[in-house]
Protein backbone atom coordinates (compact mmCIF):
# COMPACT_ATOMS: atom_id res chain seq x y z
CA UNK A 1 0.00 0.00 0.00
CA UNK A 2 1.25 3.20 -1.06
CA UNK A 3 1.32 6.92 1.36
CA UNK A 4 -1.67 8.09 -0.28
CA UNK A 5 -3.56 4.65 -0.30
CA UNK A 6 -2.50 4.19 3.80
CA UNK A 7 -3.50 8.28 4.25
CA UNK A 8 -7.03 7.56 2.38
CA UNK A 9 -7.37 3.79 4.39
CA UNK A 10 -6.17 6.02 7.64
CA UNK A 11 -9.21 8.70 7.15
CA UNK A 12 -11.53 6.36 5.76
CA UNK A 13 -11.55 4.59 9.31
CA UNK A 14 -11.46 7.84 11.29
CA UNK A 15 -14.07 9.26 9.16
CA UNK A 16 -16.25 6.43 10.72
CA UNK A 17 -15.65 6.66 14.19
CA UNK A 18 -16.22 10.46 13.67
CA UNK A 19 -20.09 9.71 12.67
CA UNK A 20 -20.75 8.04 15.16
CA UNK A 21 -19.00 10.25 17.71
CA UNK A 22 -21.45 13.01 16.12
CA UNK A 23 -24.28 10.92 16.16
CA UNK A 24 -23.60 10.99 20.37
CA UNK A 25 -22.37 14.53 20.25
CA UNK A 26 -25.95 15.79 18.84
CA UNK A 27 -27.85 13.41 21.22
CA UNK A 28 -25.83 15.06 23.79
CA UNK A 29 -27.34 18.52 22.62
CA UNK A 30 -30.67 17.65 22.24
CA UNK A 31 -30.66 16.19 25.53
CA UNK A 32 -29.27 19.29 27.00
CA UNK A 33 -32.38 21.19 25.28
CA UNK A 34 -30.82 23.31 22.65
CA UNK A 35 -32.76 24.17 20.02
CA UNK A 36 -32.85 21.89 16.62
CA UNK A 37 -30.92 25.04 14.67
CA UNK A 38 -28.11 25.39 17.26
CA UNK A 39 -27.70 21.41 16.92
CA UNK A 40 -27.48 21.16 13.58
CA UNK A 41 -24.88 24.07 13.61
CA UNK A 42 -22.96 23.22 15.77
CA UNK A 43 -22.76 19.55 13.86
CA UNK A 44 -22.22 21.66 10.82
CA UNK A 45 -19.06 23.28 12.23
CA UNK A 46 -18.15 20.20 14.14
CA UNK A 47 -18.07 17.78 10.82
CA UNK A 48 -16.16 20.74 8.80
CA UNK A 49 -13.74 20.97 12.10
CA UNK A 50 -13.65 16.84 12.45
CA UNK A 51 -13.67 15.38 9.13
CA UNK A 52 -12.20 17.89 7.03
CA UNK A 53 -9.32 20.09 8.75
CA UNK A 54 -7.96 17.01 11.23
CA UNK A 55 -7.94 15.09 7.99
CA UNK A 56 -6.57 17.73 5.14
CA UNK A 57 -2.56 16.87 5.64
CA UNK A 58 -2.01 14.61 8.87
CA UNK A 59 -5.15 12.71 9.93
CA UNK A 60 -6.20 12.86 13.38
CA UNK A 61 -8.54 11.70 15.39
CA UNK A 62 -10.63 14.43 17.31
CA UNK A 63 -9.67 13.34 20.95
CA UNK A 64 -6.14 14.12 19.49
CA UNK A 65 -6.82 17.63 17.35
CA UNK A 66 -7.66 20.48 20.55
CA UNK A 67 -4.30 21.53 19.95
CA UNK A 68 -4.10 22.32 16.28
CA UNK A 69 -7.25 25.41 17.02
CA UNK A 70 -5.33 28.46 16.83
CA UNK A 71 -3.81 26.54 13.21
CA UNK A 72 -7.60 25.81 12.72
CA UNK A 73 -8.97 29.30 13.12
CA UNK A 74 -6.05 31.13 12.71
CA UNK A 75 -4.90 30.71 9.39
CA UNK A 76 -6.97 26.80 7.58
CA UNK A 77 -10.52 28.93 8.21
CA UNK A 78 -9.79 31.80 6.98
CA UNK A 79 -7.83 30.82 3.61
CA UNK A 80 -9.69 27.88 2.98
CA UNK A 81 -13.29 28.97 3.81
CA UNK A 82 -15.08 31.19 1.06
CA UNK A 83 -17.72 31.61 3.77
CA UNK A 84 -15.42 32.33 6.67
CA UNK A 85 -15.96 35.55 8.43
CA UNK A 86 -15.47 37.06 11.87
CA UNK A 87 -18.92 35.73 12.75
CA UNK A 88 -17.99 32.60 11.70
CA UNK A 89 -14.76 32.03 13.61
CA UNK A 90 -16.41 33.11 16.68
CA UNK A 91 -19.45 30.24 16.00
CA UNK A 92 -16.52 27.78 14.89
CA UNK A 93 -15.20 28.44 18.49
CA UNK A 94 -18.30 28.01 20.06
CA UNK A 95 -19.14 24.69 18.30
CA UNK A 96 -15.78 23.13 18.96
CA UNK A 97 -15.45 24.45 22.68
CA UNK A 98 -19.11 22.86 23.68
CA UNK A 99 -17.77 19.68 21.08
CA UNK A 100 -14.62 19.71 23.45
CA UNK A 101 -16.97 19.73 26.13
CA UNK A 102 -18.64 16.55 25.62
CA UNK A 103 -15.67 14.98 24.86
CA UNK A 104 -14.45 15.34 28.42
CA UNK A 105 -18.07 14.14 29.61
CA UNK A 106 -17.40 11.25 27.58
CA UNK A 107 -13.60 11.06 28.98
CA UNK A 108 -11.98 11.24 25.51
CA UNK A 109 -10.34 14.00 26.51
CA UNK A 110 -9.02 15.37 29.93
CA UNK A 111 -9.53 18.48 31.93
CA UNK A 112 -6.80 19.57 30.59
CA UNK A 113 -7.03 19.49 26.81
CA UNK A 114 -10.41 21.13 27.55
CA UNK A 115 -8.90 24.12 29.45
CA UNK A 116 -6.05 24.45 27.31
CA UNK A 117 -8.13 24.77 24.51
CA UNK A 118 -10.51 27.64 25.84
CA UNK A 119 -7.75 29.28 27.08
CA UNK A 120 -6.03 29.40 23.58
CA UNK A 121 -9.38 30.39 21.78
CA UNK A 122 -9.89 33.08 24.94
CA UNK A 123 -6.45 34.81 24.20
CA UNK A 124 -6.28 33.99 20.21
CA UNK A 125 -9.62 35.33 19.09
CA UNK A 126 -9.14 39.22 18.92
CA UNK A 127 -5.76 38.25 16.44
CA UNK A 128 -8.00 36.18 14.56
CA UNK A 129 -10.53 38.34 13.82
CA UNK A 130 -8.10 41.08 12.83
CA UNK A 131 -6.68 38.78 10.25
CA UNK A 132 -10.07 37.98 8.91
CA UNK A 133 -10.69 41.75 8.58
CA UNK A 134 -7.47 42.01 6.87
CA UNK A 135 -8.52 38.70 4.56
CA UNK A 136 -11.76 39.99 3.59
CA UNK A 137 -10.09 43.82 3.16
CA UNK A 138 -7.86 42.04 0.62
CA UNK A 139 -10.13 40.09 -1.24
CA UNK A 140 -12.57 43.24 -1.56
CA UNK A 141 -9.75 45.33 -3.11
CA UNK A 142 -8.58 42.50 -5.33
CA UNK A 143 -12.62 42.47 -6.64
CA UNK A 144 -12.46 46.48 -7.08
CA UNK A 145 -9.31 46.04 -9.00
CA UNK A 146 -10.23 43.53 -11.59
CA UNK A 147 -14.19 45.80 -11.52
CA UNK A 148 -12.02 48.52 -12.81
CA UNK A 149 -9.94 46.48 -15.33
CA UNK A 150 -12.89 44.98 -16.63
CA UNK A 151 -14.82 47.74 -17.01
CA UNK A 152 -14.46 50.22 -20.03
Amino acid sequence: MDDYEQYEATCSRIRVTNQQILREFEGWMDYSGLAEKTIRNHMINVDLYINHFLLYEDPKEPQYGAGEIAYYLGYWFIRKISYGSQYGIKKQATSIKKFYTFLLEQGMVDQETVTKLKATIKADMPNWLQKMVEAEEYENSFRVEILFKTTP
